[in-house]
């Protein structure tokens, strides 16, 4: 999946997870050990946090723009999240791709069902935390969520957990260097188990779904 070459079009990965997860600190670092994949930045509603910059983390606008996008059929996927839009643009993504570049995509469950059936030959990566409890403490560390907030997102992690047979590969984010080895290997495609065959994968998704 790493070759390059002119006449190549990029392959398309899609990391979902819920929040809390650890996704976004697995992405920079699959990203620091690919340094020619390519990120796609989404476009989100939600106001920008503190620590966050316009067009490197998102692409942070106003509701009306973003519907105004939407509704030119703009984005290869787009959900609203705990009441904020995210979207991928379409555009955004094909030019890369087209180009030959691998293209990787962090985006909610909603979205990566989306571009599955607009982008059938991408590869999908759902990333658990090790249990409820961890996700928690993730959660709490951050210190940018109220309590009513995490208390919302740890009920909608279940949910969102729901549906990790959506994707094709689970890695779970117990050990974040294991992690980030797990994801390269699947984006290099190497041989790696899928969730329906790995034990400790269906084991870990029990726990997290009957708390």
């Amino acid at each position: 999946m790493s070759n390059s070459g002119e006449d190549r079009r990029g392959q398309l990965f899609v990391f979902s997870a819920p929040s809390g997860a650890g996704k976004t600190t697995l992405v920079r670092k699959v990203m620091a050990a690919r340094p020619e994949l390519q990120f796609s930045i989404s476009y989100t509603t939600r106001p920008k946090r503190e620590s966050e910059t316009h067009a490197a983390d998102y692409h942070f606008i106003d509701r009306a723009r973003f519907e105004g996008l939407r509704a030119t059929g703009a984005f290869l996927e787009y959900a609203e999240v705990f009441g904020n839009y995210y979207g991928t643009g379409q555009a955004d993504v094909d030019t890369l791709r087209d180009g030959g570049h691998d293209v990787l995509l962090e985006i909610d469950w909603q979205g990566a069902r989306q571009v599955r059936g607009n982008a059938p030959d991408c590869c999908t990566v759902f990333i658990l935390p090790p249990n409820l409890a961890e996700l928690e403490r993730r959660l709490r560390d951050r210190k940018t969520d109220a309590e009513d907030v995490i208390t919302r997102r740890l009920g909608e992690a279940v949910d969102d957990i729901s549906h990790w047979a959506d994707f094709d590969y689970v890695v779970i984010n117990d050990d974040l260097d294991q992690a980030t080895d797990e994801l390269l290997a699947i984006m290099s495609g190497r041989p790696v188990a899928t969730a329906a065959s790995d034990p400790d994968v269906q084991a870990c998704i029990k726990a997290l779904l009957t708390g």
